[in-house]
């Protein structure tokens, strides 16, 4: 296991209402300085989180052996569970939030967003999002079970940023051209987001399950 199999976790962090709010910073009075404050926010509440998860998990395993708990391959058996079951509520938590779709009234306001309002957003939206809040626990627990040091955690945390941050740069690449990409960009991860995110998931929820099987 390599850092590289928690990346497609990054599209569950982004799909849905973090990536419409992103497209409708972009879009905005102030696209740059929004989009920035807004990636500033989210990137505090990723590192925050995945490394939180990440400690906590290493802390348990290593009480775990000290108090004997059994074998390390037993103790990585028990995190793979836990792991397991944080990616089944997961799938849980995609599934029931699947017809919340549309704009809430509060987006509205983004159009005339300045950083600092972005910023505070950032942080908010990805806090308060279960699915975040559920994929970075799983991110963090996932690692510390193949004992992997933390920086294993950064290719995902640049990959979240990099696709949060896809709003802004189609605006950066295409120019006048992104005023007709973003709306449909906004409009498809409105509608598909959930779809990708359960495939994601049914995809690690598989490949731990034959994990913990072997």
């Amino acid at each position: 296991m390599s850092f590289l199999t928690v990346l497609p976790l990054a599209v569950v962090m982004v799909a849905g209402t973090q990536l419409v709010a992103a497209v409708f910073l972009a879009s905005g009075d102030r696209p740059r300085q929004a989009s920035l404050g807004f990636l500033a926010g989210a990137a505090v509440v990723v590192v925050a989180g995945t490394t939180t998860a990440w400690l906590v998990t290493r802390r348990v395993t290593g009480l775990a052996e000290d108090v004997g708990a059994g074998p390390r391959e037993q103790i990585r058996t028990a995190v793979g569970q836990v792991v397991l079951a944080l990616l089944v509520a997961l799938a849980v938590v995609v599934f029931l939030r699947r017809h919340s779709k549309g704009q809430p009234a509060w987006m509205s306001r983004l159009q005339h967003a300045g950083p600092g309002y972005a910023f505070r957003l950032g942080l908010l939206i990805m806090v308060a999002m279960p699915v975040d809040d559920l994929t970075m626990a799983t991110v963090g627990a996932n690692v510390v079970r193949y004992d992997l040091p933390w920086w294993h955690l950064v290719p995902f945390l640049l990959l979240t940023l990099l696709l949060l941050a896809l709003p802004l740069l189609a605006l950066l690449l295409l120019g006048r051209r992104a005023e007709r990409a973003l709306p449909r960009m906004r409009d498809w991860a409105d509608h598909n987001s959930w779809i990708v995110s359960e495939i994601v998931v049914a995809f690690f929820i598989l490949m731990t399950g034959a994990d913990l099987l072997r």
